[in-house]
């Protein structure tokens, strides 16, 4: 695999430059699926690569593995630019990655996965760009950020949360387009993608994790949910997103 650092202009979406980290098969001729893989909120698009064994496990998956700089973005646009980074991904860097890669340019060679806030993302654009990804994987996603309030609150921690993400969701996000809760519910059956969603038992996620599951399993959404033992954890990630490339792998019918 041959790994490259790209840095390119974002300026429909974020207004400047950015960058994303990219595996590339070798020795193959192409065209190749793509995956998209998001970061979490305290990481960059170097994250994966640095802290998992990624390059090694996907060896032989013959896709080309993108992994962009959200930030601490949410995948999310904000009311006001330029603070867009739904379309930073969905757009921007999708459409740079088919100009540059020689890739299978559509919905069904087109896969998504992250953790934490990038298992949120993951869900949210795959349920809400259903055009653009035909399977979706989220590891230890926070999974209900969009779905609550962020209304007041005399707490400190919650001060400081809210001064950051307000700007992002609005007062209150729920029953919105960056609701999962209510994408899935709203999304064509006929436009579903293939889901995946694990988490550890000791992550302070994992509540949030069950109570997605549990509604996806009464509105009837079809979906694969794990739990494992784990916390919030780089070892979690690092042992399961090879539990990711197998999904993906049969999603893509492809062999490891």
């Amino acid at each position: 695999m041959a790994i490259a650092e790209l840095h390119f202009n974002a300026t429909r979406s974020l207004q400047k430059m950015t960058s994303a980290t990219v595996i590339v098969p070798e020795g193959r001729p192409g065209p190749f699926p793509v995956w998209y893989l998001l970061h979490g909120l305290s990481d960059n698009h170097t994250a994966w690569t640095r802290r998992t064994n990624l390059e090694r496990y996907a060896a032989n998956f013959p896709v080309i593995i993108v992994m962009p700089n959200g930030e601490r973005g949410f995948y999310t646009d904000a009311p006001n630019p330029p603070h867009l980074y739904e379309s930073h991904i969905v757009r921007d860097t999708v459409e740079f990655i088919d100009v540059t890669f020689n890739t299978i340019a559509d919905r069904e060679h087109r896969v998504i996965s992250g953790l934490s806030m990038g298992g949120y993302g993951a869900l949210k654009l795959a349920l809400k760009n259903p055009d653009k990804f035909g399977a979706c994987v989220s590891h230890s996603g926070a999974v209900t950020f969009g779905h609550g309030s962020l209304a007041d609150s005399d707490l400190p921690e919650d001060r400081k949360w809210l001064a950051e993400f307000r700007p992002l969701f609005g007062d209150n996000p729920r029953g919105g387009d960056n609701d999962i809760f209510t994408l899935a519910q709203k999304i064509e059956r006929a436009k579903l993608p293939q889901i995946r969603i694990d988490c550890g038992t000791e992550d302070f996620l994992i509540n949030e994790n069950r109570e997605l599951h549990a509604y996806l399993e009464h509105i009837g959404v079809p979906h694969e949910y794990q739990e494992f033992p784990g916390a919030h954890t780089w070892e979690y990630w690092d042992e399961h997103v090879q539990g990711t490339i197998k999904f993906f792998a049969k999603y893509l019918k492809v062999d490891l």
